[in-house]
Order: structure tokens, then C-alpha cells, then sequence
């Protein structure tokens, strides 16, 4: 019995089965249905690490609520621009769902996304300023004009009772709320996907690691692939390649050769959550609400209160508490960081050890905390919390992009960034969070870049017909974003009315 493909020669091989393998195949199936696109995931099933709904915090990520997407200046101000760019990519991804839903081409959006309204919530006069003056800054513009605001403790009552119940009255509370927001289930929506590739035509292989990547004299790339549990080896080639494999990219980056991948680390964060599944106490709480990092906190450590809805049971979520670990994926090697080590990128792993003691002295308290504080910080938002209705799971891993700085050596990166060779045939996806919920934004940049002639001369009709404000600023235009926010909140059957 021969547990590796079989397959010789590819138009597309992407590697991992997670939200971005699964986006990118699916778009490239509906862009070209004749192309052989081969799928390569090392564990049993799709969605298993940072795409699974207790690997991630399932924010459906539109910077309605998430502080850290608009920091504040030194002068207290508030630049709303990455907010804004943010909110209108994930708007993107919705129009995608919202056209692979209405044409039947994956099952009911109730199985990936539901209506969860997005909170921010802080305590004391400081905090209070800056909430005011990110809510003046965001909610002029279009993207952010539902945002209400509140000063009022029984208004925050109204729409987070648990948040409120048994607090200090003495406590300054401030709040803000977006109706809109969304809790996505990224690891059934995976599978959604790649249930629909599979349909068409599309070769998905579990199982199966990809052990090597490497250019072959003609352009192309040979993918090494081995299949532990049988012990098998086998390759495949292929014209482009993609590495959407989380915390596995790097290696796999490193080992293409591409200069565009030199210089590149990674910083391993791992984190617990609590989890409460307790129905009937989770219906007592509709909201995701956020509040701000701790100093030295990576954005990731934002603690937050979430509802989420996994395999159509409710629960609630909170954390993370920050930890650390060298591997780089949750199934992953404890040598990971250290085989990552290379002579182009060890002078920027220092000086990010060296720029970053606030996130290391973080790292430190947070594995240090015993259960009790743990409950003690969940206390902050949940203030009649009882432990004991609350088990810790281990989240996944997130690695944080380090890179090459001409000033200070090496710089720490939160969030997402796609290397590309020179002549697009290799990619490979680095970073965490927003990723997951801005995974059709940055697939279709990775179009761009990879297939540039076909991006401009074919594929622009059919994107349109896809995700029609493609190429389109919503925030630049009220009327075509609410209609566009109506017509996505329709088909994907999501609720629309403020609370």
C-alpha cells in the first residue's frame, strides 16, 4: 500500500492545511479550474494547529475592538489609518465566504461564523482618555460609524452583564461596542474549504510531511516528502509552491535557498487560555471584549473575554496567559528555535533578545503564574468568575517575524508577512495574528505577486464577481460600505441590529 502521492508533477503544491493553504487553493480552483493543485498537511486532518478554534482567539479580526491596532502617540492622539486597513480587509474576506456560500460551495455559514458584538473595556482615568480619543478618531469614518461609547456603568451592564456583576462601583469603566462583530470558527471553515477542493479536483494528502524544498535546473521546485507513520519517502515537483504552514514555514523557507528568505527568525510565543463550557453560563455573555496589553506584552497577550461558538455549542474564552516555548508549531520539535539559528539572521535574534527585555520579563511572569493569579486576572473582567468552572487549555503557537534592521540590527514584527521570490514561484507566509481573518487580502496579494501577468490581464473580472469592492476603498465610500456590510451580514446569515 503506497501512503505518498503519487503525483509527479504539479501546477500549484501547497503546503499545510490551514486557513491560508485553504484559501489560496480555493481561490485558484475557481480562478483555474484545470490547474493540478496538490495539498500536503503533516497531521490527520485540516485545521488542527494555529487554525483550530482553541488554537487561536477566533476574533474574526476588524480592529473594532483590538486597542493595539491603534496604539496611542506620545501626545495621546490616535492614528486611525492601520484600523481602518484592517477593518476593510477583513470586509474582503467576508465578500469571499459570502460567494462561496451563496453558490454552494461550502455548507451553512452558521458552521464557521456567528454575530458577536466587539467590546473594548478599560478601567481608570489614563485608559479612559485613550478609549475616548481612539473612539473620537475611528468613529468618523465609515468602517467604524456604528461604534457607540459609554461612560455609564448600567449601559455596560446592558451589554456585558458578567463584566459588570460584583465590580467595584469605585472603578472608572469605559467601554465602547460594535454590533457587527463576528466570532469565526477558523478550523471548520478549513475544512469547508478544502472539503470544496477536494470536490474539484484538488489532491489532499495527510499525513505527510514536506521535508525539503528545492530548485531544480529548469525553475521549478522538487518538494522532499516522507510520511512518518509508514516510514515512506517520495517528491513531487512543481511550477509554484506555497508554505502556509504556520510556525513550519520558516524551515522550509530557509531550505529553499531564496535570497528573499535570508536574515529572516522567529520568536516562539505560546499561551494558555481558560474555557468555560458551561452553556448556561455562556449565555449570559454576548460580546468579545478586549482590553489593553500589559507593558512588554506582545499584541497577541491582549487579554479578552470572548464568547465563541465551537461545533455549534457556545462557550466562553479568556486569556491569553502568555508562556514559552521553543518549539514553533504545537506538534512541533523543541529544537525548532534552535535549528533555526543561521549565519544571516543570528546578529537580528540577538538584538531582538537585547531590544526586547519588557517581552522577555513578560514571558517570565506569566510562566511563573500560579492558578491563582490566573483566576486573579480573569477576576479583571469577570469579577464573579469561579474557577472552578474554568479549564486551562494550552493555545497554539505563535511565531513572531524577526528581521534584518539597518539601525538596531534586528526588529521583532507582529502580525503577517508573505516572502516571495524574485520570479513568484515560491511563497511562504510568516507572522500570527491578524492572519486568519485577513487571509483572502493576503492571498490575493501573494496572487499578485506570484502571478502577476494572470493577476492583471485575466483574473480581475472573476475577483470582482468574487469580492465585487475588490481594488475598492469601503472606508472612502459610506453608502457601497454599509450596503456591502448588509449584503455579506444577509447571505452569511449574521444579525444586523444594535443591542
Amino acid at each position: 500500500m503506497t501512503f505518498i502521492s503519487t503525483t509527479k508533477d504539479a501546477d500549484v503544491v501547497l503546503i499545510g492545511g490551514g486557513i491560508m493553504s485553504a484559501t489560496l487553493g480555493t481561490m485558484l480552483k475557481q480562478l483555474e479550474p484545470s490547474w493540478k493543485i496538490v495539498l500536503f498537511e503533516q497531521l490527520d486532518e485540516a485545521g488542527l494547529e494555529s487554525s483550530s478554534p482553541w488554537n487561536n482567539a477566533g476574533t474574526g479580526h476588524s480592529a473594532l475592538c483590538e486597542l493595539n491596532y491603534s496604539p496611542a502617540a506620545k501626545d495621546g492622539s490616535v492614528n486611525p489609518a492601520k484600523a481602518i486597513g484592517i477593518n476593510e480587509q477583513f470586509q474582503l474576506s467576508r465578500q469571499f465566504w459570502s460567494h462561496l456560500v451563496a453558490n454552494d460551495l461550502i455548507g451553512s455559514p452558521k458552521g464557521f461564523i456567528n454575530t458577536v458584538p466587539h467590546m473594548s473595556f478599560v478601567i481608570g482615568d489614563d485608559h479612559r482618555k485613550f478609549l475616548k480619543a481612539r473612539h473620537q478618531a475611528l468613529s468618523p469614518n465609515p468602517v467604524f460609524s456604528s461604534m457607540e461609547y459609554t461612560e455609564d456603568p448600567a449601559q455596560i451592564a446592558k451589554w456585558a452583564p458578567l463584566v459588570m456583576k460584583g465590580r467595584d462601583a469605585a472603578q472608572k469603566v469605559t467601554a465602547t461596542r460594535s454590533s457587527e462583530g463576528t466570532d469565526v470558527d477558523f478550523g471548520a471553515l478549513t475544512r469547508e474549504l478544502i472539503g470544496y477542493m477536494g470536490k474539484n479536483d484538488v489532491e489532499i494528502n495527510y499525513g505527510t510531511t514536506a521535508t525539503n524544498v528545492s530548485r531544480t535546473s529548469d525553475g521549478k521546485w522538487d518538494i522532499a516528502l516522507k510520511h512518518p507513520k509508514s516510514g515512506e519517502h517520495g517528491k513531487i515537483t512543481a511550477k509554484k509552491v506555497f508554505i502556509g504552514s504556520g510556525g513550519g514555514a520558516l524551515h522550509l523557507l530557509q531550505l529553499s535557498g531564496i535570497p528573499e528568505g535570508k536574515g529572516f527568525g522567529g520568536f516562539p510565543v505560546s499561551g494558555q487560555f481558560f474555557r468555560c463550557t458551561d452553556e448556561s453560563l455562556a449565555s449570559k455573555h454576548d460580546a468579545k471584549v478586549y482590553g489593553q496589553a500589559s507593558v512588554g506584552a506582545p499584541p497577541m497577550s491582549v487579554p479578552h473575554l470572548d464568547t465563541r461558538y465551537v461545533d455549534g455549542k457556545r462557550s466562553l474564552l479568556f486569556g491569553p496567559y502568555g508562556g514559552f516555548s521553543t518549539k514553533y508549531l504545537k506538534t512541533g520539535s523543541y529544537m525548532d528555535l534552535p535549528g533555526s539559528i543561521r549565519p544571516n539572521n543570528i546578529i537580528p535574534m540577538l538584538a531582538v533578545g537585547k531590544d526586547n527585555l519588557d517581552l522577555v520579563k513578560y514571558l517570565v511572569t506569566e510562566v511563573t503564574k500560579t492558578h491563582a493569579g490566573k483566576v486573579e486576572a480573569l477576576h479583571e473582567y469577570f469579577p464573579e468568575a469561579d474557577g472552578k468552572n474554568w479549564e486551562l487549555i494550552t493555545a497554539g503557537q505563535r511565531v513572531q517575524i524577526i528581521k534584518k534592521d539597518a539601525k538596531k540590527g534586528g526588529v521583532l514584527q507582529f502580525g503577517t508577512e508573505v516572502i516571495t521570490a524574485a520570479d513568484g514561484t515560491l511563497s511562504a507566509l510568516l507572522g500570527a495574528s491578524p492572519g486568519a481573518s485577513t487571509a483572502v487580502p493576503i492571498m490575493l496579494e501573494l496572487l499578485q505577486r506570484c502571478f502577476p501577468r494572470k493577476f492583471k490581464l485575466e483574473w480581475q473580472d472573476s475577483l470582482r464577481e468574487m469580492m465585487p469592492t475588490f481594488g475598492t476603498k469601503l472606508n472612502e465610500n459610506a453608502d457601497l460600505f454599509e450596503q456591502t456590510l448588509a449584503s455579506t451580514a444577509a447571505t452569511l446569515q449574521l444579525k444586523t441590529d444594535k443591542a
